[in-house]
């Protein structure tokens, strides 16, 4: 089977060169610094920048090259970004049913795909209204919608909940998550609850270039950047889900707050390293998940040091005063025991 998108090709103006692949059904999170590709890489797959030299190929056909390069309109790309970009003249169904009246399909067809679309993203009913008549939130939601109601073949998501508020966030995340199952899908994001949340992998671009491509749970255990690690500024361990707990590979359990039921086979239990104590003895409080785990290593952050730990085969962090790094007389290689209240975890499903 091709690969859904290939992508080896320089912009000489941007000094932008990617090399660049995802698997067909796979969504990967593109995160660097400002300035790093990012959005020449959107571009690129969109059709909206042609490279100077290489390709770039959807689904194994040559999209774009040196003697071939189909425009946007041509290809079956759905697009989200961080302001919805409705169109103000048309109702909302008018808005959902313009991609595929714009390919060929009746008025009537359009619209029942248009209310189809609608209703999948909770706004049944909502057909006659204005725009002007939508908070952000459901704004929102008809742009994604929009851009389904072309069954695209790629869809591409940049920074699409930047311009919400924290309220409307984490529903459009899990609707976007059901959504694009099996839709092979590229997003551009800076936060690290989206990448939890939608991927399945990460590239980090630096510079132009593609620093590394991996799958979520190594980027987040041990990312290979500064970047990365700033990026990430999050524990996670990754195992099966047991009672809507997470059990990790040796049989400690985590559990913690579900962002949404825990209906998958495996998931993710996320917390920040400030939520991490440390002891030498289990002092067995509840609710508190104690995981046994072995230091191996400590970096002085000034008012913190972060402990580095290992959990099993799986690595997280600890940052902790340094009187406390001192009263613990904690070296490389001893064990300790890692508290982390539950009430301070979060549990994401692993599609």
């Amino acid at each position: 089977m091709p690969d859904a998108v290939r992508i080896d090709a320089r912009v000489e103006a941007r000094d932008v060169e990617l090399d660049l692949t995802l698997g067909e059904g796979e969504l990967v999170a593109i995160v660097g610094p400002n300035g790093s590709g990012k959005s020449t890489c959107i571009e690129l797959i969109a059709g909206a920048l042609r490279p100077d030299s290489g390709t770039v190929a959807l689904g194994g056909t040559v999209v774009a090259g040196a003697q071939t390069f189909v425009p946007a309109h041509r290809r079956r790309i759905g697009y989200l970004e961080q302001r919805p970009l409705l169109f103000p003249h048309l109702t909302v169904v008018g808005n959902v049913a313009f991609g595929p009246r714009s390919r060929g399909a009746s008025a009537r067809d359009a619209a029942r795909r248009a209310e189809a679309e609608l209703e999948a993203v909770g706004l049944a009913g909502f057909g006659p209204r204005r725009v002007r008549e939508l908070s952000g939130g459901q704004a929102q939601r008809v742009a994604i919608a929009r851009a389904l109601a072309i069954d695209p073949e790629i869809v591409l998501l940049d920074e699409p909940f930047a311009a919400l508020d924290a309220a409307a966030t984490p529903e459009l995340r899990r609707l976007l998550r059901d959504r694009l199952r099996r839709i092979t899908t590229v997003m551009v994001t800076h936060d690290p609850l989206d990448v939890l949340a939608l991927a399945d992998g990460v590239a980090c671009l630096s510079e132009g270039r593609v620093a590394l491509q991996s799958g979520v749970d190594r980027v987040f255990q041990n990312p290979g950047t500064r970047f990365l690690a700033d990026f990430v500024g999050l524990n996670l361990l990754h195992g099966r889900v047991v009672d809507d707990a997470v059990e990790l590979p040796g049989g400690a359990l985590v559990t913690g707050m579900a962002e949404s039921p825990l209906l998958t086979d495996q998931a993710r239990a996320v917390f920040p390293p400030a939520a991490v104590s440390l002891y030498r003895a289990a002092p067995h409080g509840s609710p508190r998940n104690e995981l046994s785990a072995t230091v191996v290593g400590v970096e002085d952050r000034g008012l913190v040091q972060r402990v580095s730990l290992e959990v099993g085969s799986q690595r997280i962090h600890a940052d902790v005063t340094p009187s406390a790094l001192r009263d613990l007389h904690l070296g490389e290689g001893e064990a300790v025991v890692a508290v982390v209240k539950a009430t301070q975890v979060a549990l994401h499903p692993v599609a």
